[in-house]
């Protein structure tokens, strides 16, 4: 035997060991090793992938790699060729039953495993996503409309105002809410940017997504898009909302304002956190409980959305760092930027050799705004001469606005004029949240480890 089809990615020693033993990539076999005997299916390597190993998946839907030269036996006890595939379906519609549309943009909530590169592809279909879930049948009737597939990374400015125009379509034509299904990398910013740009809608606009793909077994693509859907087609808040998971374990999802959210952690499945605020509710299969309750409610009389696609992409943002060079913000001058966000150290602070770029970039007509690096908490340049120095340069501070939110706003609001004052006037005044009076005693939690507050948090934390 010696099919490359039978042995899809395997090279070398490892493909010479699976043809001494007749054994081809989706056998169900069972090894044989000097660490004990596994069962499972053998699955095709990526082409970058060593030749030392055979990959198995496991019973328990796990993925591992056994070393060659600790495999005594390969015994091919079944086959049948796997199809990474899910077939779509059809669900029956219920006249009781809430209407949702869900845009499919791409990410891994609709991905697959590139089992050539090893890699996560947006290859899901929305269509699929019915057999992937089929838990979605007892919730809603679900429309599915697939706008791009791209990973969030590549999402942008004209994505965001096509994912607008088409939310506000589908509201428009009757939806009783809508799911954004969207990678997790970015989703922060274009829900950021469809608060600005949908405005006052009369139903929940639910973005969702997942950490891990929906060909794990730790995944957490069906529970986010159960609650997403239950959320859309029945929450009582009619705003940009972000429908993800609370703990790290499957109980519930939180629902964060589109303005006040963020990713804070690259693999873990409760990455999104509401900042200097508290979340709007939590979401589970059975129930929907609000946290917060000042929120636009949903409208069952009135079909209108504000709608604002507009966006300047001539927009930066600059995290500032010690020894930042002026050329930095020169170069901005020079390639033509009309707004500038600068993240800056502790109350909205830079070091004192980029005073004179800011002041040329203020006096060429681009915007600069000042928000803090450290996420909670307020700009506050009144209280150093620092801060006071840089304000008479014209750079304006944005209270407690998040950089990635002053960034879509500013973006935002360019796209709609360019006269400093009222850029200012619709920079400063809160569309939803994205700056707020105060923080609540509890917007600003830290669960850091070894704390004696923390531990005794956990020993009286009961399951």
């Amino acid at each position: 035997m010696d099919n490359s089809e039978d042995l899809k990615g395997y090279r070398g020693t490892a493909r010479n060991l699976l043809i001494a033993h007749k054994a081809r990539v989706w056998g169900d076999v069972v090894v044989q090793t000097t660490q004990g005997e596994f069962t499972g299916i053998i699955l095709p390597r990526s082409e970058t992938a060593d030749d030392q190993h055979v990959v198995l998946k496991l019973p328990n839907g796990y993925n591992i790699g056994l070393r060659v030269d600790t495999i005594h036996k390969i015994e091919e006890v079944g086959y049948k060729k796997a199809h990474y595939k899910i077939p779509e379906k059809t669900f029956p519609t219920n006249p009781l039953k809430a209407n949702v549309t869900l845009l499919g943009t791409g990410g891994t909530i609709a991905s697959r495993l590139d089992y050539r590169t090893g890699a996560v592809i947006p290859a899901f279909s929305p269509g699929e996503l019915y057999g992937a879930v089929p838990e979605l049948v007892d919730i809603c009737n679900l429309n599915t409309i697939k706008l791009y597939g791209e990973f969030s990374e590549n999402i942008g400015p004209t994505h965001w105002m096509g994912i607008a125009k088409a939310v506000a379509e589908h509201i428009e034509a009757g939806a009783d809410g809508i799911v954004i299904g969207h990678g997790t990398d970015t989703m922060h910013h274009t829900a950021a940017a469809l608060t600005f740009m949908i405005q006052d809608p009369p139903v929940p606009v639910v973005m969702v997504g997942s950490q891990r793909s929906s060909d794990r077994p730790s995944s957490d693509a069906a529970l986010n898009l159960i609650n997403a859907c239950r959320t859309a087609g029945y929450s009582d808040i009619a705003e940009v909302l972000v429908c993800m998971f609370g703990p790290t374990s499957d109980q519930y999802d939180l629902l964060h304002r589109g303005t006040r959210v963020r990713k804070m952690h690259s693999s873990y499945r409760s990455t999104f956190r509401t900042i200097g605020e508290r979340p709007m509710a939590r979401v589970s299969p059975s129930e929907i409980v609000y946290i917060r309750e000042d929120y636009h409610k949903r409208r069952r009389d009135d079909r209108s959305v504000k709608l604002f696609p507009y966006f300047d992409e001539r927009v930066g943002i600059v995290y500032y760092y010690p020894n930042m060079k002026p050329n930095v913000i020169e170069s901005m001058i020079d390639n033509g930027y009309k707004g500038i966000i600068i993240a800056g150290t502790g109350l909205g602070h830079v070091n004192k050799p980029l005073y004179p770029a800011l002041k040329r970039a203020c006096e060429s007509g681009i915007h600069v705004y000042m928000t803090v690096q450290t996420l909670w908490g307020y700009v506050q340049m009144f209280v150093y001469d620092t801060g006071r120095d840089i304000m008479d340069l014209g750079v304006i501070p944005t209270d407690n606005m998040l950089p990635e939110v002053a960034y879509v706003k500013l973006g935002w609001v360019l796209g709609q004029t360019h006269d400093r004052e009222e850029v200012k006037k619709l920079m400063l005044t809160p569309v939803s949240d994205e700056i707020t009076e105060r923080e609540p005693i509890d917007g600003y939690l830290v669960m850091q480890g070894g704390l004696p507050e923390m531990d005794y948090y956990f020993k009286s934390y009961k399951r």
